[in-house]
């Protein structure tokens, strides 16, 4: 059964046009243990991804990508000159994983305003009060609701 996330990005790291340009890229830096372990136990090779643009002037659904890769871990937690970096994390016990994300389409933005009035998507996760996470799961509803909305 396949599964579908939201990943969020600040664009200025990692945008939908990085991510097309690329056509497949690392997804680094997550360092929350609840999206680690959506990565790690849930993310299958071919699950749908909104890409999403975060702490950004215009915060949104920029695009549809898909997990290209199981989780495997992630390079910068031994970077000493990485913003990620983990002196706690050893190469023989990582504790940080990434998978790798691949581009399928650069949609119009579904801004974070538009997505907030849509009746259909009032219940979906990233919407929730207090939602910080990076990434999260998207229901099979919310992902025909937001590709319907996109066009896509």
């Amino acid at each position: 059964m396949k599964n579908y996330w939201l990943m969020k990005s600040e664009p200025d790291e990692a945008s939908i046009e990085h991510l097309a340009r690329a056509g497949r890229l690392p997804w680094t830096g997550v360092r929350n243990y609840q999206a680690r372990n959506f990565m790690r136990d849930a993310m299958r090779v071919g699950d749908g991804v909104l890409f999403y643009h975060s702490s950004c002037p215009q915060p949104g659904i920029a695009g549809l990508a898909e997990v290209a890769s199981t989780a495997y871990p992630d390079p910068t937690q031994f970077d000493v000159a990485s913003p990620y970096f983990d002196p706690k994390s050893k190469p023989e016990a990582p504790r940080w994983l990434l998978v790798d994300v691949r581009w399928v389409a650069t949609t119009r933005l579904l801004s974070l305003a538009e997505m907030r009035d849509a009746p259909e998507l009032a219940d979906m996760q990233v919407l929730q009060r207090g939602n910080r996470l990076s990434i999260t799961p998207v229901s099979p509803v919310h992902w025909a609701a937001v590709k319907a909305r996109l066009g896509a």
